[in-house]
């Protein structure tokens, strides 16, 4: 499996909407210099994001983008899901349901069913308030 840019801009610009303890709105000029992502592509991924829910949308002046929930609601499984259209580590897991004509006779299926459980629990476990307290703990630039 391996996460686009597009998963992992997403994820930076939750972060950094998720930093902002104002409850204002984030100007996107602002998250797309913070970032060093295009205004394009930073709109295409915010596009994404508020229509799955994530992000509450102002436009105009003291318009932009803010969360929908507190920091600590968001997983990161979560967001990758809505941008990169799922986390599954081979195409038979992708559904809800195995459709692969050997799933019954798959001897490695056990072995990427475990992978993908491991990969999901894991980005589940982390939240965007985790993301901000390691941020704090390292001192780190979003």
């Amino acid at each position: 499996m391996l996460i686009s840019t597009k998963g992992r801009y997403a994820l930076r610009v939750m972060a950094e909407i998720a930093a902002d303890e104002t409850g204002e709105y984030v100007p996107l000029a602002k998250i797309a210099e913070d970032q060093n992502i295009s205004m394009k592509y930073l709109e295409s991924i915010v596009v994404l994001l508020s229509k799955a829910g994530l992000l509450d949308g102002k436009r105009g002046k003291n318009g932009g983008y803010r969360l929908n929930r507190k920091a600590s609601e968001y997983t990161v499984a979560e967001i990758l899901e809505i941008t990169e259209g799922g986390l599954a580590p081979v195409t038979c897991l992708e559904g809800s349901r195995n459709l692969c004509a050997r799933a019954n006779t798959c001897i490695t299926l056990p072995v990427w069913e475990g992978l993908n459980r491991v990969i999901k629990d894991y980005l589940e476990s982390i939240t965007l308030e985790d993301i901000e307290k390691q941020k704090a703990a390292f001192n780190i630039e979003i």
